[in-house]
């Protein structure tokens, strides 16, 4: 190594500085892996070292040069601080996601400074959480914890990012049939006939009828009904029995024309002393729905007692927009009724969207059922014969 020269060398896939001074040799540990970018990240610092040397700047403690502030925060810290952050921000559902991953992190890491963490890893934090998760979640976690870091970045408490390029692969999941209009027609007069649950018999007639995503039919009040009751803003979102409001999935509001039938209902069920805040929905003790207890104790058991294959309760609004494409409705508008992103619908409804039909190579060939039936006659008459 020339004098005054600091060197870049890899150890254990991580970057660190070598030189000597005055007779003494000296590494400083970068905290980086061997990337382009972290090379040239390096090489900045050693030109910095290599001008104080020159210019007898140089400070021996390398208090100076060192990452201290990127090299005292765990893992663990990193990432309870980035939840405090998104606490007041999401959802009560989705911080459940968080914390579940927090629970992760904590037993993975453990002591573990983030600077350390490189991408082989993240990999093998992938790897854990596959052995624990189904693929789809661990996906869930991983844009979580990339989110993370993407936070840490700006906020200077990390220099990289190790998780960006972490993919995790999920296969595809066959979509559930959607409920067919004689499945609509039973579970509707189900909820209106039972005593046990006919409280929620307007709310199912108006998921079905409206395609809203649970918590936007949660959050409805009268507010956002016309004078009329022939249109609804939907704009507001609530989760799981939540009193906190938040904004829809695609944060755009929308406001949907009612059928005639819609209208009634709404006009049926308005009270005369109602309140603009109060809720259009409620559940039994007039509180918001909790998705999950109406889907438990009044749901499942009505399509139980019915025959009918178990679907959860959102999908009603999957029935209605596969029943609307069957019709023919142009997708562009049942996107806008039902507040999809275009792009999604398409991505997710394609195969209804005019669905491409197989060519028939074989039309002039004998059915299969009439070559059935002819073989079961040929063997009748053999053992007739006999």
């Amino acid at each position: 190594m020339p004098k005054g020269s600091v060197n870049i060398e890899v150890f254990k896939e991580r970057l660190r500085l070598a030189w000597s001074w005055q007779g003494k040799r000296f590494s400083l540990y970068m905290g980086l892996s061997d990337t382009t970018i972290n090379q040239k990240v390096a090489s900045m610092k050693a030109q910095q070292i290599e001008l104080d040397m020159a210019t007898n700047n140089f400070d021996p403690s390398l208090s100076k040069y060192k990452p201290q502030k990127y090299e005292s925060i765990s893992v663990s810290q990193l990432f309870d601080q980035f939840v405090e952050y998104k606490r007041h921000t999401i959802s009560i559902g989705g911080l459940n996601k968080y914390l579940a991953l927090q629970k992760h992190v904590s037993e993975f890491f453990r002591s573990k400074t983030a600077i350390s963490v490189s991408e082989s890893v993240a990999q093998k934090f992938k790897e854990f959480l596959a052995q624990k998760l189904e693929p789809v979640t661990v996906r869930e976690r991983i844009v979580l914890i990339n989110a993370c870091w993407e936070w840490a970045q700006k906020k200077k408490l990390v220099l990289e990012n190790p998780w960006s390029d972490v993919k995790v692969s999920v296969p595809p999941k066959q979509r559930p049939e959607p409920f067919t209009l004689t499945e609509i027609s039973a579970i509707v007069q189900k909820f209106r006939s039972d005593s046990n649950l006919s409280h929620y018999a307007d709310y199912v007639e108006f998921k079905f009828g409206v395609g809203l995503r649970t918590g936007e039919a949660a959050a409805l009040l009268w507010r956002h009904c016309s004078p009329e009751c022939d249109r609804i803003w939907i704009g507001e979102s609530l989760s799981n029995g939540s009193e906190s409001r938040k904004s829809t999935k695609t944060n755009k509001a929308r406001t949907v024309p009612l059928t005639p039938r819609l209208q009634q209902l709404l006009l049926d069920r308005r009270p005369t002393d109602r309140r603009p805040d109060d809720l259009i929905f409620t559940s039994t003790n007039g509180s918001a729905i909790d998705s999950k207890n109406f889907c438990n104790r009044y749901w499942k058991p009505a399509l139980a007692e019915l025959g009918i294959d178990y679907r959860k309760p959102y999908n009603t609004r999957h029935t209605l927009i596969s029943h609307g494409l069957e019709a023919g409705m142009n997708p562009v508008a049942i996107a806008s009724l039902t507040g999809h992103n275009v792009r999604t619908l398409y991505e997710n409804y394609a195969g209804l969207v005019n669905p491409p039909q197989l060519p028939d190579l074989m039309p002039g060939l004998i059915p299969v059922s009439d070559l059935v039936l002819k073989a079961d006659s040929q063997v009748d008459r053999s053992q007739t014969s006999e």
